[in-house]
């Protein structure tokens, strides 16, 4: 494995394709866009960025405990439990195959989700 040496520190071909992964991640733009309007906020009223992070923090918590109030509420029907895998686990050559009924249920479960983590965001965004 070729590695490249720049002021005495060695970086590996594995570390160089990890950082070009990291980069070009999903939703990447959306991180680049935010941190410009970040380093807006500080060029243009740097006491606002206190106020920023705050909010941020907050959202980042809601998410967080909407996540964990959904698994209280609902300790039985949590997406992945609701869908038995079968054998196709074991065999990668054979398609998973589930009934519709756990698909629509894996669906409805996935939904109950994203609106109680909505609403918890939301509500803490609103009332912030």
């Amino acid at each position: 494995m070729a590695a490249l040496s720049f002021q005495g520190v060695v970086v590996s071909n594995r570390s160089i394709a990890a950082a070009w992964r990291l980069l070009h991640a999903r939703m990447s733009g959306w991180l680049y866009v935010s941190l410009l309007l970040a380093v807006a906020i500080v060029a243009i009223a740097p006491h606002q960025l206190p106020v920023t992070l705050y909010k941020l923090s907050l959202i980042a918590t809601a998410g967080w405990l909407g996540y964990w109030l959904d698994r209280a509420l609902f300790p039985y029907a949590r997406p992945h439990d609701l869908i038995r895998w079968g054998e196709s686990l074991d065999t990668p050559d054979v398609p998973l195959m589930i009934s519709k009924q756990q698909a629509v249920a894996f669906a409805a479960a996935m939904l109950r989700r994203a609106l109680i983590i909505a609403a918890v965001v939301i509500g803490v965004g609103l009332g912030a």
